[in-house]
Protein backbone atom coordinates (compact mmCIF):
# COMPACT_ATOMS: atom_id res chain seq x y z
CA UNK A 1 0.00 0.00 0.00
CA UNK A 2 1.16 3.51 -1.01
CA UNK A 3 0.42 6.86 1.51
CA UNK A 4 0.16 10.33 -0.15
CA UNK A 5 -0.34 13.30 1.84
CA UNK A 6 -0.58 16.45 0.50
CA UNK A 7 0.21 19.89 1.91
CA UNK A 8 0.84 23.40 0.51
CA UNK A 9 -2.74 24.82 0.30
CA UNK A 10 -3.95 28.25 1.21
CA UNK A 11 -5.33 31.34 0.17
CA UNK A 12 -3.46 33.31 -2.38
CA UNK A 13 -4.89 36.21 -4.87
CA UNK A 14 -5.01 35.88 -7.91
CA UNK A 15 -2.08 36.04 -9.72
CA UNK A 16 -0.15 34.67 -6.93
CA UNK A 17 1.88 31.60 -7.07
CA UNK A 18 1.40 28.70 -4.53
CA UNK A 19 3.72 25.17 -4.19
CA UNK A 20 2.07 22.33 -3.69
CA UNK A 21 3.55 19.13 -2.75
CA UNK A 22 2.98 15.14 -1.79
CA UNK A 23 4.61 13.26 0.25
CA UNK A 24 4.40 9.18 -0.71
CA UNK A 25 5.53 6.65 2.25
CA UNK A 26 4.46 2.73 2.45
CA UNK A 27 5.44 0.52 -0.98
CA UNK A 28 7.17 3.14 -2.73
CA UNK A 29 9.47 1.11 -4.91
CA UNK A 30 7.53 0.67 -7.89
CA UNK A 31 7.86 3.43 -11.06
CA UNK A 32 4.46 4.86 -10.54
CA UNK A 33 3.48 7.22 -12.97
CA UNK A 34 2.18 10.89 -10.09
CA UNK A 35 -0.53 13.11 -11.22
CA UNK A 36 -2.31 15.95 -9.89
CA UNK A 37 -6.21 16.18 -9.93
CA UNK A 38 -8.80 18.59 -8.05
CA UNK A 39 -12.04 18.91 -7.50
CA UNK A 40 -13.97 21.95 -7.27
CA UNK A 41 -17.21 23.13 -5.48
CA UNK A 42 -20.21 21.33 -7.62
CA UNK A 43 -17.77 19.53 -10.01
CA UNK A 44 -16.31 16.42 -10.65
CA UNK A 45 -12.75 15.78 -9.75
CA UNK A 46 -10.30 16.36 -13.04
CA UNK A 47 -7.46 16.04 -14.23
CA UNK A 48 -4.36 18.81 -13.59
CA UNK A 49 -1.49 17.17 -14.51
CA UNK A 50 0.78 14.21 -14.27
CA UNK A 51 4.85 13.20 -14.43
CA UNK A 52 6.19 10.02 -15.44
CA UNK A 53 8.72 8.00 -12.84
CA UNK A 54 11.98 9.58 -14.20
CA UNK A 55 10.90 13.04 -14.60
CA UNK A 56 11.03 12.85 -18.24
CA UNK A 57 7.85 12.85 -19.58
CA UNK A 58 5.09 15.76 -18.40
CA UNK A 59 1.22 16.21 -19.19
CA UNK A 60 -1.31 19.33 -18.05
CA UNK A 61 -4.56 19.98 -18.54
CA UNK A 62 -4.88 22.91 -21.08
CA UNK A 63 -6.49 25.04 -18.13
CA UNK A 64 -3.33 24.98 -16.65
CA UNK A 65 -0.61 25.25 -19.33
CA UNK A 66 2.19 27.27 -19.03
CA UNK A 67 1.13 28.16 -15.23
CA UNK A 68 1.84 25.02 -13.59
CA UNK A 69 4.44 23.10 -13.42
CA UNK A 70 4.68 19.44 -12.00
CA UNK A 71 7.97 17.97 -10.65
CA UNK A 72 9.05 15.13 -8.43
CA UNK A 73 11.76 13.78 -5.88
CA UNK A 74 12.45 10.04 -6.50
CA UNK A 75 14.93 10.16 -3.58
CA UNK A 76 12.41 12.03 -1.29
CA UNK A 77 9.58 10.29 -2.42
CA UNK A 78 8.11 13.78 -3.12
CA UNK A 79 5.91 14.96 -6.23
CA UNK A 80 5.28 19.07 -6.11
CA UNK A 81 2.69 20.96 -7.96
CA UNK A 82 4.44 24.78 -8.68
CA UNK A 83 1.79 26.99 -9.76
CA UNK A 84 1.94 30.58 -11.12
CA UNK A 85 -0.33 33.10 -12.14
CA UNK A 86 -3.37 31.21 -10.44
CA UNK A 87 -6.59 32.34 -11.31
CA UNK A 88 -10.12 32.30 -8.65
CA UNK A 89 -10.99 29.40 -11.22
CA UNK A 90 -8.25 27.44 -9.80
CA UNK A 91 -10.07 27.24 -6.50
CA UNK A 92 -10.54 23.59 -5.59
CA UNK A 93 -8.96 20.60 -3.18
CA UNK A 94 -5.76 19.35 -5.01
CA UNK A 95 -5.22 15.35 -4.66
CA UNK A 96 -2.28 13.48 -5.81
CA UNK A 97 -2.35 10.55 -6.82
CA UNK A 98 -0.20 7.49 -8.21
CA UNK A 99 -0.44 4.46 -10.75
CA UNK A 100 -0.10 3.39 -13.69
CA UNK A 101 -2.17 5.29 -16.04
CA UNK A 102 -2.10 4.21 -19.61
CA UNK A 103 -3.41 7.84 -21.02
CA UNK A 104 -3.25 11.37 -18.33
CA UNK A 105 -6.14 11.40 -16.50
CA UNK A 106 -7.78 9.45 -13.70
CA UNK A 107 -8.26 5.40 -14.87
CA UNK A 108 -5.53 3.81 -13.70
CA UNK A 109 -4.85 5.71 -10.62
CA UNK A 110 -4.56 3.46 -7.41
CA UNK A 111 -3.72 5.53 -4.28
CA UNK A 112 -5.21 9.01 -3.32
CA UNK A 113 -3.84 12.20 -1.17
CA UNK A 114 -6.76 13.66 1.21
CA UNK A 115 -6.76 16.79 -0.41
CA UNK A 116 -5.17 20.24 0.15
CA UNK A 117 -7.27 23.02 -0.08
CA UNK A 118 -6.19 25.43 -2.79
CA UNK A 119 -8.38 29.49 -2.48
CA UNK A 120 -7.44 31.94 -5.01
CA UNK A 121 -9.15 35.12 -4.57
CA UNK A 122 -10.33 37.63 -7.15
Amino acid sequence: QVQLVEAGGGLVQAGGSLRLSCVASGRTFSRYVMGWFRQAPGKEREFVASISWSGGSTNYADSVKGRFTISRDNAKNTVALQMTSLKPEDTAVYYCAAGFPVVPGEPGYDYWGQGTQVTVSS
